[in-house]
């Protein structure tokens, strides 16, 4: 049985985590947001009429990987694709904002800078629009990616391969990152072959499912997948992130653990995958065990959970949640 992750240890952690560089590869969008209000139904078709009253532009995808780990004070490289369009322009501005090296980000000409734009009345999302090409980038950009790759990835403290299933990531790149001696992956299912050999990859339960071929209903399913997902990707650790059950660690020297959620309530889950990732990459470069790192990950994901729409959480919020574990 892991013994419980206590204050002191948590902010002793905290301290270590401070400036370490993680290198953030993958799949970079601008969230466009579209705020306003409804009191009429149009006469052109039965669909409302939302009266806009804000609109807002967040870092979405990766993007908010490198949010996480910026708002526990580490050193964030991005590498990832835009188009040759102005939105472009807005995501490196907005890196830059979070003082995020954006040096590594490459403009494609064979598609748009994704971007997810939602329309949102009365704190409820009433319809979404995505401008995106989600095919393999050329050969030609996968290689002066992959290439940038190797040498960053050498002089940073830990990679995060943060897969969206933009087209971003390919075997090249994920070999690339490899330059570094721990790396994690957030993978999507119908990619999950391309992280084989990675230190730890990351998935929560639905995709763990579907990446396994084992639906994870019980215990004895839970075992099943997260061994063959161990065994198929040859990698150290797999950690299943499992809503308000926790999260399930499996190492391949035989570790297995599992702890329970700590949220105190839950409104919005969006995510909460981004948090754990950056924790558990920022933990494990200072140095802390697996389990450690698992369960500092845990309660930072309790932490943003409680907040509406993709967030990020401070170290002094995760230790007050660390507290109120033990109180």
């Amino acid at each position: 049985m892991t013994a419980a992750l206590q204050a002191p240890d948590a902010r002793t952690l905290f301290e270590r985590m401070r400036g370490r560089s993680i290198l953030v590869i993958g799949d970079l969008m601008i969230d466009e947001w579209i705020w306003g209000s409804v009191s009429r139904i149009s006469p052109e078709a039965p669909v409302p009429v939302v009266a806009v009253t804000d609109h807002s532009f967040t870092l979405g995808g990766a993007g908010n990987v490198a949010n996480n780990l910026r708002a526990l004070d580490a050193k964030v490289e991005f590498v990832g694709a835009v188009g040759d369009d102005a939105f472009a322009d807005d995501v490196r501005r907005m890196l830059r904002e979070e003082a995020v090296d954006d040096r590594g980000i490459f403009t494609v000409g064979d598609r748009p800078t994704t971007r997810k734009t939602r329309i949102v009345a009365h704190n409820q999302q009433v319809v979404r629009a995505d401008w995106e090409r989600v095919a393999p980038l050329e050969a030609r950009d996968r290689a002066r990616i992959a290439e940038y790759v190797r040498t960053a990835a050498a002089r940073a403290d830990a990679v995060i391969l943060s897969d969206y299933a933009k087209g971003l990531l390919s075997r090249e790149i994920v070999e690339a990152a490899n330059a570094c001696p721990l790396v994690l992956a957030d993978p999507k299912p119908q990619n999950v072959s391309l992280f084989s050999g990675v230190t730890c990859v990351a998935p929560n339960v639905h995709e763990a499912s579907a990446a396994s071929g084992i639906a994870i209903r019980d215990r004895d399913s839970l075992e099943r997948a997260g061994a063959k997902l161990l065994a198929d990707l040859d990698c150290r650790y797999v950690v299943i992130t499992r809503g308000e059950a926790g999260m399930s660690l499996f190492g391949a020297q035989g570790e297995r653990s599992d702890i329970p959620s700590f949220a105190r309530k839950v409104f919005d889950v969006s995510g909460a995958g981004d948090t754990v990732i950056a924790v558990l990459a920022l933990a494990l470069a200072a140095g802390a065990p697996v389990d450690r790192a698992m369960q500092l990950a845990n309660f930072a994901a309790g932490a943003v959970v409680e907040k509406l729409g993709t967030a990020t959480a401070s170290a002094d919020e995760i230790l007050a949640l660390v507290e109120h574990g033990h109180s």
